[in-house]
């Protein structure tokens, strides 16, 4: 039987009682009769809380559209039920997805065994997006679609591929979708041609691990590429097979004798320190030198190792080892500025700052991260970042900003993979910006 239910004032026609398709429990949302002013909140499986507003529901399809502000900009997307953990919808709470056992080492990723993850990312491989078809292929018909694996000429993001990705794709989350369907696009068209379409699956499951944290695809994508834990987009393999439930492939893929730098903030994940940082050391002498020394001093920051953590920070502040004179202020700028964000610990206590909205920046890659803050009741309600420069922030301002608000801290904070820059700038700017209110 049927009945309707009234939530503020949205209507929805829903059953009394919830479906359990496929071992995932959801909620029967059926019929969108009109949708409120009142904010709604998404909940998803990976720990991520969204405030916005559901704006469309399709029975059917199992999914529904939601309208976020991120960054300043509108962004819709489309959510399968089965991605979802729950919605307040209205004031309500419903529970889409239970969430998974936890690991006993982590508060958010599931425990699951290797044939599992298997099945996981096989399915994903042989499944279209949810987004698929709502999703125009959209692109400036002056790109060359053959895409080189070098470019050709001046740097001209019209025409070659791979620079209208990093321009027009990367600092535009309205175009994530539309950027893989045009990849994919172009794989199909590089199906006798080995090394460029190995080239494509790489870029195929970079975008889904760092655009839209689809880890089963990216893992799909990355597998099917043939990728090692030598490079840096194995290191992204292997945290999507720790993403989605197995440590054992994660740390298989990280036996290589040589790890990239970007395999550092993975093992301390792991929680594999002592050999994070003996990676980091090895780089010492080279070009990434202080890109190493900030890792190292980022993780031990995240493990409450301060004084560790400021040593290896002043080091890079008095290193001379610096590519060009931008680079060095900028990475000593970082480093003076994570040095201040430890010693403003104390001040940073959300329950010692007292209500009000405060805002700060502090220095990301391509210029200053700015946030603003709300303290209410001696809550954090509400963490943005107001204004950036970033072009390679991936989901970095989205899960960050989330986690300081579900964490009401700024410690802790796990830095966004392939974004660590501006992760790390955007919990450094919330440290000066609660430190503002210290009471």
């Amino acid at each position: 039987m049927m009945a309707l239910t009234n939530f503020g004032n949205a209507v929805f026609r829903c059953g009394h009682h919830a479906a359990r398709q496929g071992g995932v429990l959801v909620m029967c949302w059926l019929i969108v009769a009109s949708v409120g002013t009142a904010a709604d909140r998404l909940e998803l499986l990976s720990g991520v809380q969204l405030d916005g507003k559901v704006t469309a529901i399709r029975k059917e399809a199992k999914e529904f559209d939601f309208e976020a502000t991120i960054a300043g900009k509108a962004i819709r997307k489309t959510y399968r039920f089965d991605e979802v953990h729950a919605v307040t919808l209205q004031g309500k709470r419903h529970v889409l997805t239970p969430l998974p056992d936890p690991d006993p080492g982590s508060s958010t990723v599931p425990q699951r065994s290797i044939a599992e993850v298997r099945q996981i990312i096989q399915r994903a491989g042989q499944e279209l997006p949810s987004w698929w078809n709502e999703v125009p292929l959209d692109y400036p018909q002056t790109l060359d679609l053959s895409w080189p694996l070098k470019p050709q000429g001046a740097w001209n993001n019209q025409r070659n591929v791979g620079q209208y990705i990093w321009d027009i794709i990367h600092p535009n989350p309205d175009r994530w979708q539309s950027g893989i369907k045009l990849v994919h696009h172009i794989a199909d068209m590089h199906q006798q041609e080995p090394a460029l379409l190995k080239r494509d699956w790489e870029t195929l499951g970079r975008m889904y691990f760092e655009l839209l944290r689809d880890y089963p695809r990216a893992a799909y994508w990355l597998e099917r590429a043939g990728v090692t834990g030598r490079q840096p987009m194995g290191i992204k393999l292997a945290e999507c097979y720790y993403r989605l439930g197995n440590r054992t492939m994660a740390e298989k893929m990280l036996q290589e004798p040589a790890l990239p730098l970007v395999a550092i903030k993975l093992l301390g994940e792991l929680g594999q320190t002592d050999r994070a940082l003996r990676l980091a050391q090895a780089f010492q002498g080279t070009q990434a030198e202080n890109d190493a020394r900030l890792l190292a001093a980022d993780l031990l920051h995240s493990l409450g190792r301060q004084d560790e953590a400021i040593r290896e920070y002043e080091k890079v502040i008095r290193s001379d080892k610096f590519r060009n004179e931008e680079y060095r202020q900028r990475t000593v700028q970082r480093a003076a500025e994570s040095i201040a964000a430890i010693r403003l610990a104390e001040k940073a206590k959300v329950d010692r700052v007292a209500d009000g909205v405060y805002s700060a920046s502090s220095t990301g890659y391509n210029g200053p991260v700015h946030v603003e803050l709300e303290v209410r009741g001696g809550k954090l309600t509400r963490v943005e970042v107001t204004r950036h420069r970033e072009k390679q922030f991936y989901s970095a301002i989205e899960d960050t900003t989330d986690q300081i608000r579900r964490r009401q801290s700024v410690q802790g904070i796990d830095g966004f993979s392939g974004a660590t820059i501006t992760s790390k700038a955007i919990v450094n700017a919330a440290a000066q910006a609660l430190a503002q209110g210290a009471r």
